[in-house]
């Protein structure tokens, strides 16, 4: 009797440090959530809103500026996801070597750029392909170039510049959870595929990936996540520009509620389209790397 009472004293104690904390959880997300489901289901501008049902949602196919931010998006996340993962992970593996000299001063380089602001590492690219920026001086004293490129106001070289600073920013965050899991894995696993002849490549691809895919598929989903919501460097950078070429979703759903005279309801359903999308990504993501 004694053990039971004591059993749902504790239990009691459980309960009084868990729901302060999911209290904050639902106030600080899942009621925000609710409320922009509701305001996805009312049309109107500014505060003069009322219930349209899905009409939103059934707005959001023929919406061409939408369409294109989905594009353009989709185009960042299949071109430079797999170059960031990949780079981040060669690194993570130079990075763990045990050999390597230094290796507190280059992981603090690597990393170095994912602790700059957002704002500030786009507005350093920005300057850096700017008309009479570093990038276009040095082609033309190469002779790369015969006069300055603008590769702001090109729809293709824009989104380049775009994918460039993504990459250079967010590497660095992905080292350090490969380097992690790297470190993890028994260095007795690498010195018996040595001694049985491996290469430094059939080591990578047949221990270090296989073993890292847990990691990698964690960092796929989080790098999908963050790119499908961009919105810092193309805002800073090109500001969707030129015309939408590189407009984010994310950047459409800002210009919709404080841009085009204010659509509140239709911004929360584009909100909601960025939630579909990552889940039904994550899913598949999950799906094919998880085969438990």
């Amino acid at each position: 009797m004694a053990k039971t009472s004591l059993t749902k004293k504790i239990n009691l104690f459980g309960w009084l440090f868990v729901i302060p904390a999911a209290l904050f959880i639902f106030i600080l997300n899942f009621f925000p959530m609710i409320s922009a489901f509701l305001l996805s289901l009312q049309s109107g501008r500014g505060n003069n809103l009322k219930f349209a049902g899905l009409k939103n949602y059934a707005r959001l196919f023929e919406d061409e500026m939408f369409l294109t931010s989905v594009g353009n998006v989709i185009t960042y996340l299949v071109i430079q996801v797999p170059i960031m993962l990949l780079l981040a992970l060669v690194l993570a593996s130079m990075l763990n070597d045990p050999k390597l000299k230094g290796k507190g001063i280059f992981r603090t380089l690597i990393f170095l750029p994912c602790a700059t602001s957002l704002v500030s590492s786009a507005m350093i690219f920005k300057s850096f392909f700017s008309i009479d920026g570093i990038v276009n001086t040095t082609l033309i004293s190469l002779g790369f170039l015969e006069g300055p490129m603008s590769w702001l106001t090109h729809p293709v070289w824009a989104k380049f510049v775009i994918i460039l600073t993504i990459t250079w920013r967010w590497t660095g965050y992905n080292t350090v959870f490969y380097l992690a899991g790297l470190q993890n894995i028994d260095r007795s696993v690498y010195e018996a595929a040595r001694i049985d002849g491996a290469s430094a490549s059939r080591q990578f691809f047949n221990i270090t990936i296989p073993l890292l895919k847990p990691v990698i598929l964690l960092t796929t989903i989080m790098s999908t996540n963050g790119t499908l919501q961009l919105f810092d460097e193309v805002r800073n950078i090109t500001n969707g520009g030129p015309g939408i070429a590189t407009l984010s979703i994310s950047q459409y759903i800002y210009n919709l509620s404080f841009m085009y005279n204010p659509q509140f309801g239709y911004a929360a359903a584009v909100s909601y389209a960025i939630l579909v999308m990552v889940a039904v990504l994550s899913f598949i993501q999950i799906k094919v790397g998880d085969k438990r």
